[in-house]
């Protein structure tokens, strides 16, 4: 498995397939960051793809291939901010259906958009190391090669990521 900074490297180096590889990789978190911040599941889809827009266009901006995924969970933030700031006042967050939520009475959408609010105030490589886990199922060695860290750091940062949220969940 190549690391995010061999596939950044691939693209700038007009290898379109690394780039495919980059989306895979991060898109459930690009999605769940512009979920937290839109609240609506149409909207967030749109912000996600357009976010990815915006990481080709700019990467060759980007100083340390290893950090895309922060990099881009950034971008998305921002856009989807951007977003929710034109977005008319009147307009209603659309609700999760909660058959597909998993749970009754939208109550699960609501602990759900509460965690995705938590996550994205981690700061941006436990943001990355709990996404590439529980968004997109990596497990911890995967973890290591795709970040280019030691397999004790993405362990270290998983166990202070799991930490600050119960923190901001209030489970301690």
């Amino acid at each position: 498995m190549r690391s995010d900074s061999e596939l950044t490297e691939g693209v700038l180096g007009g290898e379109p397939a690394a780039f495919a590889e980059l989306v895979r990789r991060h898109e459930r978190a690009v999605y769940g960051v512009a979920l937290a911040v839109l609240g609506d599941h149409h909207t967030a889809e749109d912000a996600a793809q357009e976010t990815f827009v915006m990481a080709y266009e700019k990467l060759g901006s980007l100083r340390n291939g290893s950090a895309f995924g922060a990099w881009v969970l950034r971008i998305a933030r921002r856009h989807a901010t951007r977003l929710a700031r034109r977005r008319p006042r009147f307009q209603t967050i659309e609700a999760t259906d909660p058959e597909s939520a998993g749970g009754r009475d939208g109550q699960l959408d609501e602990e759900l958009q509460g965690l995705l609010r938590a996550l994205v105030e981690l700061p941006p490589h436990e943001q990355r190391v709990l996404t590439l886990k529980h968004f997109d199922g990596y497990g911890v060695q995967a973890i290591a090669q795709i970040t280019g860290r030691p397999v004790g750091t993405i362990t270290k940062q998983l166990s202070r990521a799991y930490a600050r949220l119960r923190d901001r969940l209030g489970e301690r």
